[in-house]
This record gives C-alpha cells, structure tokens and sequence, in this order.
C-alpha cells in the first residue's frame, strides 16, 4: 500500500524557495514587475474565473482605462504569460483575451491580498508588533 505522503504533491515551503532574504526580495520584485502598472489587477479580476472577454467588453467594463493603455497592459501580460489573446480571423475583426492556468492561478493569492487590506485596523500606528 501506498502512503498518502508519497501520493500527495506537497508544494514546497516558501524557506525552500527563498532561502535567504535576499532571494525573497528578488522575487518579490520580480513578481511586482510582472503585475505592476494601474491597470493589471484590474483587468486580471475581470478575466478571473474562466471568462474570455472581447477586446470592446473588457474597455467596456473598465471604462477609466484608455484604449492604449489597455492594449498596452494586455500585450504586457500576453508577453509574461498570464494573458492568453485570441485572434478570429473575420471580419470584422474579432480579438478575445483569457488568462492562461498561470494567470488563473493568482486568483487565491489576489484573494488573500483582498481579504488583508479588509482586515487592516482603523488607525495603523505601524509600530505595534504582529500577534
């Protein structure tokens, strides 16, 4: 009989991963390079849970967001492989964006940034030490 550790594929703890401080912070900021820019999180929330949205959809649904800074922001994140674009060959023309398993994968770890900025205390003194 097999053991239920051997069956199960724990992910490694974040101390395998980042070592020391200085690995961590390296790939803190590589993380907010791949996210960072205003419009990232917010197309990323819309594209969350398997929708795949037409180019006019998603400028509809952000409607601060010009159509350049959108195009930009979706080729950026085509290019760092979180965005998969679709192109239908028709005319007229007609361009969906999905997130890609990678992309979709943030979607907990966005949840849990949500759910820490709900939970912050009414008035931070930023000296207190974590429980």
């Amino acid at each position: 009989m097999t053991r239920t550790d051997e069956k199960v594929g724990y992910l490694p703890s974040s101390k395998d991963l980042f070592p020391t401080p200085k690995l961590a912070a390296d790939g803190v900021e590589n993380v907010l390079r791949i996210l960072e820019g205003r419009w990232k999180l917010v197309i990323l929330f819309h594209l969350f849970g398997g929708k795949v949205l037409r180019f006019s959809e998603l400028e509809r649904e952000i409607p601060a967001i010009s159509q350049k800074m959108l195009i930009q922001q979706l080729r950026q994140m085509e290019k760092d492989g979180i965005v998969h674009r679709i192109v239908h060959h028709q005319v007229p023309p007609k361009v969906e964006y999905c997130l890609t398993a990678w992309g979709q994968a943030l979607c907990p770890a966005l949840d849990a940034l949500l759910t820490w900025a709900i939970e912050r205390p009414a008035e931070p003194t930023g000296h207190e030490p974590a429980p």
